[in-house]
């Protein structure tokens, strides 16, 4: 299923993955806030910082698009994505989550009001690559990508499967691009054509 083209399906699964990522971190400690987590030079507090600016976006493009505005997600682009997270990461834990819980609640609120206003304007994009249609179904993957991420003991066989069966096809689009080598190419065409195995050396650069 594709769930770009089933907003109101993957607002479901969206709602029920913010809850379960407010279940995850409640009760962090600053030491866990402060620890590194599984991505390059973030700590989980930059992670969460992240997830509630992210929710913060897609909230301001569908808020926007009830309201017959195309907005993009960032008026000051990357920059202002990244200033947003670093300045958040230094917050207190108990900062981070509440600021958190806030901004989820908030796209909570708005996911609800898009489907009940039956998703109009969903082919705004924003500048982005994707319509505001798209918004929820995107906001599911940063959620679902980043409880992994967090390195707090939630790992991918916790991945929704409709969510799973989605992104598949997205990933592995890009593929190509992230093949290492002429070599590595070499090998997953023949692997995925049952003519040879994986070499012990074979790797995808990170998506993302």
């Amino acid at each position: 299923m594709d769930l770009e083209k089933n907003p109101s399906i993957a607002a479901r699964l969206c709602l029920k993955s913010h809850a379960e990522l407010l279940q995850h971190v409640a009760g962090l400690s600053e030491a866990e806030m402060r620890q590194n987590s599984n991505l390059p030079d973030w700590s989980v507090g930059h992670v969460l910082t992240h997830l509630a600016r992210n929710a913060d976006a897609h909230a301001r493009r569908m808020d926007g698009a009830l309201n017959g505005e195309d907005v993009p997600k960032y008026a000051n682009g990357p920059e202002q994505r990244r200033q947003e997270i670093e300045d958040g990461a230094k917050d207190s834990a108990a900062e981070i989550l509440a600021d958190l819980e806030s901004s989820v609640r908030r796209l909570d609120g708005i996911l609800e009001q898009s489907e009940q206003a039956g998703w109009p304007n969903s082919d705004f994009m924003g500048g982005g690559h994707y319509g505001v249609g798209g918004c929820p179904a995107h906001r599911l993957r940063e959620v679902q990508m980043h409880l992994v991420d967090l390195g707090l003991g939630y790992t991918p066989s916790q991945w929704n499967e409709d969510y799973v069966a989605w992104d598949l096809g997205n990933l592995l689009d890009t593929v190509p691009e992230r093949l290492a080598s002429p070599q590595a190419r070499v090998e997953l065409v023949a692997w995925l054509a049952g003519r040879g195995p994986l070499g012990k050396g074979f790797a995808l650069e990170p998506w993302g």
